[in-house]
């Protein structure tokens, strides 16, 4: 049966396919250098039978979904799965894949299509990530693949075929922890006055605290009068704390807490919430390169652990301080005696 002129076309495609139909419509023409018209086709998606191309073509003409479209990105993908996903889950689960996706940055541009298991076994070989973290990847990798396939955007899961064990126990080329040196923190601190993102690092620094942990916080949580601030969410249970501002940041906590009126202590120049991925390729690469510092913003934590032990604090006052699982906590309730304690010890570096 022909099909009426403009309604789109279905071909069988060779090979031993599970959907071998393929139906795409002409959206246009272009001209070669001889002045030869050639046509332009979107594929609509891959189907068992012709009878159900054709109706995919009907149901399409009458409500276009852009879902279909072969050029659709990996990034296109994870946006419409997450803005249907997410409204099902709780906020932990969210913040899981969202820290999951923001591993696979190289994948942001290539056409969803055109995914192959290799490019994601190359992101879980070199993200440096420990096995949950690989383990919520992949499942965030299978979750997309399920997505693509109800829309008939592709007919195979290769996220099937990704490979996790290898890493169960230990950190895929893990990166090497290396503290800040004295030297190195006496220049960023000649920077305090002239770049006001700059000042993130030393908070960063003098806190202990993860970058995603002080880049989520809410003025709500924070505490200028008393000095500390409050995680009410973080990767383990050990880490919802209270965290003691040191005498040395306070005036950059002070000066973020009243520069604008958004609702997160950090925030872009647009006075928005400012996110990692912008805050590490904005800010924290171009500072690293300037200074000619080979770091990681997880050194910053490391640098406080370390600064803590020579200064001799105790301990169990630095796993509280930094949230460490090690210190067996099930409910974070500090007496005022015991703030001022952590207080006490992080103006002590």
């Amino acid at each position: 049966m022909r099909l009426p002129n403009g309604f789109g076309n279905v071909s069988r495609l060779p090979g031993n396919r599970r959907k071998p139909y393929r139906a795409r419509l002409t959206i246009g023409y272009n001209m070669d250098d001889t002045g030869k018209r050639h046509q332009q086709f979107k594929t609509i998606g891959y189907y068992e039978t012709r009878e159900e191309g054709i109706i995919a073509l009907a149901n399409y003409r009458q409500n276009p979904y852009e879902l279909n479209d072969p050029d659709i990105t990996f990034e296109d993908i994870y946006n419409k799965w997450s803005k249907e996903h997410f409204r099902k889950i709780s906020k932990k689960n969210i913040q899981g894949y969202a820290t999951a996706y923001s591993i696979c940055h190289p994948l942001y541009n290539m056409c969803f299509t055109e995914l192959r298991r290799t490019h994601m076994q190359h992101i879980i070989d070199s993200c440096g990530k420990n096995y949950p973290s690989l383990k919520k990847l992949k499942i965030l990798f299978s979750q997309l693949y399920k997505f693509a396939m109800q829309n008939d955007l592709c007919e195979k899961d290769y996220s099937k075929f990704l490979d996790i064990n290898q890493y169960k126990g230990r950190n895929p080329n893990s990166y090497e922890r290396i503290p800040f040196n004295q030297e190195e923190i006496a220049q960023l601190w000649n920077l305090k006055n002239s770049d006001r993102y700059s000042t993130i690092v030393l908070m960063l620094i003098y806190s202990g605290c993860r970058i995603s942990e002080l880049l989520d916080l809410k003025k709500t949580n924070v505490n200028l009068e008393e000095r500390w601030f409050y995680i009410e969410e973080a990767k383990t249970d050990a880490g919802v704390r209270f965290v003691p501002i040191s005498e040395k940041v306070y005036p950059f906590f002070e000066q973020w807490y009243h520069l604008n009126d958004c609702p997160y202590l950090i925030s872009s120049v647009k006075k928005q919430h400012l996110l990692y991925r912008n805050y590490y390729d904005t800010y924290w690469k171009p500072l690293m390169k300037s200074l000619n510092m080979q770091h990681r913003p997880h050194d910053t934590r490391h640098t406080c652990v370390s600064m803590m032990a020579t200064a001799g604090v105790d301990d169990k006052l630095i796993k509280k301080i930094i949230g460490h699982k090690g210190q067996n906590l099930t409910e974070v309730v500090y007496t005022h005696f015991e703030l001022q304690e952590l207080i006490d010890a992080i103006n002590r570096i």
